[in-house]
C-alpha cells in the first residue's frame, strides 16, 4: 500500500514561514506522487477563496498562488467547517476543488491505514 499525507495548515499571513512550509511540502509530495489531502484550518482558510494565495508575499519562496495551483490539481483540499463558519466562508465562496468538512471527516482520513499526518 503506497503512503499518503494528510496536512493541516494552521497559520495564514500572521506566520507566513510556517504555512507556506506546508504548502511547499505538500506540493512538493504531490510532485513525488504522494497522495495528499490539505486541510486548511484556522488563518489558513481564507485561502480556499478567489485571489487571497495571490496576496502572500514570503521572499524567496515559491508564490502560495503556484502551489495552491498544484495541490488543486492533484490533491484533495478542505476547509475546516468551523473555520469555515467562524470566517462566514461558504461553499459558493471557495475555490472549484475545495471542499468544505468538518473533524469526523478529518479524522477518517488520518486514521486510515498508510496514512501520515503532519500539522504546521
Amino acid at each position: 500500500m503506497a503512503r499518503s499525507l494528510v496536512i493541516k495548515v494552521t497559520a495564514g499571513a500572521e506566520a507566513p514561514e510556517r504555512c507556506n512550509q506546508a504548502f511547499t511540502v505538500a506540493a512538493a509530495a504531490v510532485a513525488s506522487g504522494v497522495r495528499v489531502s490539505l486541510w486548511l484550518t484556522g488563518e489558513s482558510s481564507w485561502f480556499a477563496l478567489p485571489d487571497r494565495a495571490k496576496e502572500f508575499e514570503l521572499p524567496h519562496a515559491t508564490p502560495l498562488e503556484d502551489l495552491l495551483g498544484i495541490l488543486l490539481s492533484a490533491a484533495q483540499v478542505t476547509v475546516c467547517t468551523q473555520c469555515a463558519a467562524r470566517r462566514d466562508i461558504t461553499d459558493d465562496e471557495v475555490l472549484p476543488g475545495i471542499r468544505i468538512a468538518g473533524a469526523p471527516t478529518f479524522v477518517e482520513e488520518i486514521t486510515t491505514e498508510g496514512v501520515q499526518a503532519l500539522v504546521y
